[in-house]
């Protein structure tokens, strides 16, 4: 449904957003990610037709962005940033005249509004004007006019942004219906919503990809992701330590604690992927016998993958940043 192609967006002898590629389609959500100035918004509005690329192409479904802009456009939803409305329209008004403008008449119309003033919980502002709203409803009401002509394209920049936990919860529950029939792209900076509704991931940094997977995928790129600490009664450190290092796939171990009546060690993979190395350590507590107090493997975590990844150059090879 989305195809971009060797995106480039340079603004003067900046270059924002770098010959960057990727698909989304039907029935997947791609979570946006980077720090502050990165190109996710930059992006967006490429997609969406909103500024012009300085080179490469955006397809929407059969059609370029650039050449067939009608007809693209009418396949998409935007929210963008900050969630723009005409402040002095009245809730009901603004979603009036989203649905005229994109071609809904009669019935249907009236059905579109109360599809989406339902869907978004709309009913106890809807006649109030949109300058007095709190953040929260001036963002579900922009997110509203974004989903009225039921496109089958989302594109959503910070859906989440000033809303409260509980609304938080409900757009996201939103999104990821939505998602099951849409290709839908949106940007966050909040981690955990890119585990709760995504089903892949890109991360992008100074204008390039520089991670694209699914959020598991990305958590198994953590430093720890797949170690595996255990706590071992009534056996010596030293022992444990030595049985473990012979395994297959072990990179180190380290003796976290001792005392007289147990040894507590974690047990690092060579590999990102260690589902063999747990069944290595579990056919070894057997053969050996051991009293197993504590097992647990450590699951990757995207905020430490996100960091790692995204740090200036200077903090990567071991310096200070400027």
């Amino acid at each position: 449904m989305i195809h971009v192609e060797k995106l480039v967006k340079a603004f003067g002898p900046k270059i924002a957003v770098n010959r960057i590629s990727f698909q989304v389609e039907r029935g997947e959500v791609l979570g946006f990610l980077g720090p502050n100035g990165a190109g996710k918004s930059t992006t967006m509005r490429m997609i969406t037709g909103f500024i012009p690329p300085t080179e490469g192409q955006v397809r929407v479904g059969d059609h370029n962005i650039i050449d067939q802009p009608i007809h693209a456009k009418r396949l998409m939803g935007y929210l963008p940033e900050s969630a723009p409305c005409y402040p002095d329209m009245t809730v009901h008004g603004f979603l009036d005249f989203a649905a005229e403008i994109r071609g809904i008449r009669g019935g249907d119309r009236k059905r579109a509004i109360h599809r989406v003033v339902d869907l978004c919980f709309l009913e106890s502002v809807l006649h109030q004007s949109v300058d007095t709203l709190s953040k929260g409803y001036r963002h579900r009401t922009c997110f509203a006019q974004s989903i009225i002509h039921d496109p089958d394209v989302l594109i959503m920049d910070e859906p989440t942004d000033g809303l409260d936990p509980n609304q938080k919860h409900e757009v996201r529950g939103i999104i990821k219906r939505m998602g099951e029939k849409k290709a839908i792209i949106f940007s966050t900076h909040i981690l955990e919503e890119v585990e709760a509704v995504c089903s892949r991931a890109i991360i992008i940094d100074r204008g390039e990809i520089v991670a694209n997977g699914t959020p598991d995928e990305l958590k198994n790129r953590s430093r720890n992701a797949g170690t595996v600490h255990l706590r071992i009664g009534g056996v010596s450190g030293t022992m444990v330590r030595e049985k473990l290092q012979q395994l297959s796939g072990v990179e180190h171990v380290t003796l976290l604690s001792e005392d007289a009546t147990h040894a507590e060690v974690s047990v690092k993979p060579e590999a990102r992927e260690s589902g063999s190395l747990s069944e290595q350590i579990s056919d070894l507590i057997h053969r050996e016998s051991w009293r197993i107090l504590k097992l647990n493997r450590q699951e990757g975590r995207l905020d430490e993958v996100f960091r790692d990844i995204t740090k200036p150059d200077t903090i990567k090879e071991g310096g200070k940043a400027a």
